[in-house]
């Protein structure tokens, strides 16, 4: 997390990608929160590119005019709290000797060096602490996080050039995580998979923290070029047949109409299907290929539960929204697999929808919402 200010300032979160930005601004409403103003706006292909600012001026002008149409109430507030590109971040656990904060800060600054391919002098970083979660050691787990200098400080220009005033910068995974896990607490590892239109990031998260984040060129529109080029249909249509099947023969999903239950399964849901498997086979060895690293990777964690595996996948994105997506990972993984809900710290439970946003769009707002939140705890 990058702090610029201190203040007890109102803020909204805005979660730039490659080919989208959102803004979400909550209210606080009795013991949780309200969805104050919202909204989803396009990038222009090119504009930005794998998280690097190409075109400055041209997102200046795309982040006003969000600005001006967002659904609901008007911005009040100039302060924002932005996602930075996850694709150009490094962030790390590390374990410490226990020390002074001062001494800390000190220390971290020598030490951070040693897990980043880049000089100190070129990037920004920050640090927490993490807290154990069922005893104290003698050592402190410490997340740090460091992003290149010239990528950070032209995000910086072009908000203020679109005339806002940034409060705060983090990860995107930090926002998700915010977003995604219940008072931001895990007593066992979960992975969390954000499936974007232009790659998919892997956050595992244990205890009070993230542990380990990466992305993969895998992605939603992965899948619609998948479909577009086996069933040489356009890109606009082959999104339309993915959306309305899916992963449906697969799962055998039996749909209901009138009281009679048929499965329905046609030759079209079948090349849908077949043309799905090879992406789905390349998601699914990433996400093993990475669970096992992790797993022999994580013996310093402060868990006095010792459990080193994880036990749950959550996902979220617009590509979450994949029919059978849940049900064929679990199968494939041998874990339980479901779709995260981006309200969980923010309404009451049970509630995963409200009348603004239905339940299938917020997946793709959990970053802009876990940054929102992040916002209301500076009230």
């Amino acid at each position: 997390m990058l702090e610029f200010f201190t203040l007890k300032t109102k803020a909204f979160g805005l979660d730039i990608s490659d080919l989208s930005l959102k803004i979400v601004q909550l209210k606080k409403k009795g013991n949780f929160f309200a969805l104050s103003s919202f909204g989803e706006f396009s990038i222009e292909p090119g504009i930005i590119k794998e998280g690097e600012i190409r075109e400055p001026e041209a997102l200046v002008k795309i982040i006003k005019k969000a600005l001006k149409e967002v659904k609901g109430k008007n911005l009040q507030t100039k302060y924002v709290l932005s996602s930075l590109p996850e694709e150009k971040a490094f962030l790390e656990v590390i374990q410490m000797p226990k020390m002074k904060e001062e001494e800390l800060k000190k220390a971290i600054s020598f030490e951070v060096e040693n897990y980043i391919p880049l000089s100190i002098k070129e990037v920004y970083f920050d640090f927490q602490v993490i807290p154990p979660v069922f005893e104290q050691l003698d050592r402190l787990d410490v997340l740090i996080a460091a992003l290149p200098k010239k990528i950070v400080d032209v995000y910086v220009s072009v908000f203020k050039k679109a005339g806002l005033k940034p409060k705060a910068l983090e990860v995107e995974s930090q926002a998700i995580c915010r977003a995604l896990i219940k008072k931001e607490l895990s007593s066992f590892p979960l992975l969390i998979i954000d499936l974007g239109a232009t790659r998919t990031g892997f956050i595992i998260f244990s205890g009070h923290s993230l542990r380990y984040t990466t992305s993969i060129p895998v992605s939603s529109q992965t899948f619609t070029e998948a479909i577009s080029k086996t069933l040489k249909i356009d890109l606009k249509k082959a999104e339309e047949l993915k959306i309305q099947h899916g992963l449906l023969p697969k799962t055998g999903v039996q749909l209901k109409e009138k009281g009679d239950n048929f499965q329905k399964e046609t030759t079209q849901e079948k090349k849908i299907f077949e043309a799905l498997i090879p992406s789905l086979t390349d998601l699914t060895e990433q996400i093993k290929k990475h669970l096992d690293f992790y797993s022999t990777h994580n013996s310093q964690e402060q868990l006095s539960l010792k459990k080193r595996n994880v036990e749950k996948v959550l996902l979220c994105g617009g590509g979450a929204n994949l029919r059978g997506l849940p049900e064929c990972l679990s199968e494939l993984l041998n874990i339980p697999v479901e779709l995260g809900n981006p309200w969980i710290n923010i309404l009451p439970q049970p509630k995963i929808e409200i009348p603004q946003m239905e339940y299938q769009q917020s997946l793709k707002y959990a970053t802009a919402l876990g940054l929102a939140l992040r916002g209301t705890q500076d009230d």
